[in-house]
């Protein structure tokens, strides 16, 4: 009988700005990536890479990379009510928050 055994790989990694070892093209490309995001204001320029083996479509990918923004905008947004409710904290009950005072 024979034994069938799936066989996956996936390499995925973020960058924001030029490796050590990138060429000088690539850090060209990065430093006129950085002045948009400071002309845009607000912005973060990112490259994604990914290998994926057996290969999906471009379609599957893009919707995975578009959960998980939406899984990170979700935490960023957490993380802002978070630190609005203890900005009204600190307001109201500053005594909770001082350092040398026994609780």
């Amino acid at each position: 009988m024979k034994v069938y055994r799936p066989e996956w790989q996936c390499t995925f990694s973020v960058n924001e700005g030029a490796e050590d070892t990138a060429s000088l093209k690539e850090r060209i490309a990065w430093s006129i990536r950085a002045l948009a995001d400071r002309l845009d204001g607000g912005g973060r320029t990112i490259q994604i890479d990914y290998d994926v083996t057996p290969r999906v479509s471009q379609e599957e990918v893009d919707v995975c990379l578009g959960k998980g923004f939406e899984v990170t905008q979700s935490l960023l947004t957490q993380l802002a009510h978070q630190a609005a409710c203890e900005d009204v904290m600190r307001d109201a009950k500053a005594e909770l928050f001082e350092e040398n005072t026994p609780h």
